[in-house]
C-alpha cells in the first residue's frame, strides 16, 4: 500500500544514482505483474482453474515478465515455440483447415524426432468439433467464447483433454469464467497492458 517500504539498497551515491531509474523502471513494471496476477488468483479463489499468462511480453525481458507472474500465484504458459506446439488461427488458415493442420504437426514431429504437446484453437463450437473428430492433440483452447459457450462447449470435451480458456479476460469477468470449470485461463492482460506500481527512492543518511 501506499507509503510501504518495498526494498532497501545500499551503496555508493554514484552507484546509487546511476542505476535507480533503471531499477525502478523494472521494479514498478514487474510489482504491477505480479499485483494484477494476484489479484485475478484471489478472484477464483476457490476454483480449480489455474492462470497462465502468454507470450505478449515485453521484447528482451519476457522471462522477467513470466518471473512475476509466478510470483504473483500465476503459471506460465509457453515461454516459446520450442515449448508446445500452439495451432492458432492463422496456422490454421495457411494449412487448409483444422484437419490439415493438425496431420501436417503430427507428420512433422514424427519426421524431425520430436516429442511436444499440441494445443489447438478453436474460435466456435464447429470448429471445435472438427478437432474432437480428428483427435491427435493434446490441449483445446477456447478463443473468445462467452462464459455461457464455454460452459456448453467443455460439456463435450472428453476429460482426456487439457482445457484452456482465452481472449477478452480481465479481472472483471473472470470469475464467471472459472465457474466454468475449465482448467487453465490465460490472460494476455497481465503482461501486455498492466499498469505498473508507482515507486520511487528516497535517499536516507
Amino acid at each position: 500500500k501506499k507509503g510501504d517500504i518495498a526494498f532497501r539498497v545500499a551503496g555508493s551515491s554514484q552507484s546509487i544514482l546511476t542505476t535507480e531509474r533503471l531499477v525502478l523502471n523494472c521494479l514498478q513494471r514487474m510489482s504491477g505483474i505480479a499485483t494484477l496476477t494476484a489479484k485475478i488468483k484471489k478472484e477464483i479463489e476457490g476454483s480449480s482453474s489455474i492462470i497462465l499468462d502468454t507470450r505478449k511480453t515485453t521484447p528482451g525481458i519476457r522471462f522477467l515478465e513470466k518471473w512475476a507472474v509466478k510470483i504473483g500465484g500465476g503459471q506460465n504458459h509457453r515461454f516459446g515455440l520450442y515449448d508446445m506446439i500452439m495451432l492458432k488461427d492463422n496456422h490454421i488458415d495457411y494449412a487448409g483447415g483444422i484437419t490439415a493442420a493438425i496431420q501436417r504437426t503430427k507428420a512433422f514431429l514424427i519426421s524431425s524426432n520430436k516429442d511436444l504437446k499440441i494445443e489447438i484453437e478453436v474460435r466456435n463450437t464447429k470448429e471445435l468439433e472438427e478437432v474432437l473428430q480428428v483427435g491427435g492433440i493434446d490441449r483445446i483452447m477456447l478463443d473468445n467464447f462467452s462464459p455461457e459457450n464455454l460452459k456448453e462447449a467443455l460439456k463435450i470435451i472428453p476429460s482426456t483433454y487439457e482445457t484452456e480458456a482465452s481472449g477478452g479476460i480481465t479481472l472483471e469477468n473472470i470469475r464467471a469464467y472459472a465457474d466454468t470449470n475449465v482448467k487453465y485461463i490465460s490472460v494476455g492482460a497481465l503482461t501486455h497492458s498492466v499498469k505498473s506500481l508507482d515507486l520511487s527512492l528516497k535517499a536516507t543518511f
